[in-house]
């Protein structure tokens, strides 16, 4: 192992979008197990150090790794077209009218069912994008094609976030 090793070789996985979960848990477990700083104690202070410091290198790759819109963004920056999400916010007319028109839907809904109705909406088109992004990454290799995509589904994440505020409201 190196420090330096991107998130998909400390893991032991192909770096691709598509990845199984359990095999990261599973890997995730194996790795903390072998740079835990209690099996170092015998070996002094600065052993224990640098165990923490591969603990912490391998939690930010699993946090990294297990969250497909992370994923997804450190894809496309391995290969050339950093996200820039604080810079960049042009996003294509249609998907902007989208997000007016569920914003409006959600200040108008009054009861639980409405709200329901919309958060199934983001959830078939959140399915929708991230069934893109798999297309984009694994298939295409259209990494600045998956940026546009990983900026239109933290939109379509943050709206949910607000969806389930809504229905913790109303559901009070």
């Amino acid at each position: 192992m190196n420090l330096n090793d991107t998130d998909f070789q400390l893991f032991a996985v192909p770096a691709t979008f598509a990845q199984d979960r359990a095999v990261l848990d599973a890997r995730w477990k194996e790795l903390q197990r072998e740079a835990h700083p209690d099996r170092f104690a015998a070996q002094g202070a600065a052993a224990q150090r640098v165990a923490m410091q591969w603990s912490v290198r391998i939690n930010e790759a699993y946090q990294r790794l297990k969250d497909p819109i992370r994923r997804a963004s450190y894809l496309c920056e391995l290969n050339g077209a950093p996200l820039n999400a604080e810079n960049n916010t042009a996003m294509p007319g249609a998907f902007l009218m989208q997000q007016m028109e569920w914003r409006e839907a959600l200040d108008d809904a009054r009861d639980i069912a409405a709200v329901e109705l919309l958060q199934a909406d983001v959830e078939t088109t959140r399915a929708r994008a991230l069934s893109s992004l798999d297309w984009l990454i694994d298939e295409k290799g259209d990494y600045p094609g998956a940026v546009q995509q990983v900026r239109a589904l933290m939109f379509i994440e943050r709206f949910g976030q607000d969806v389930e505020t809504k229905i913790d409201q109303l559901g009070q």
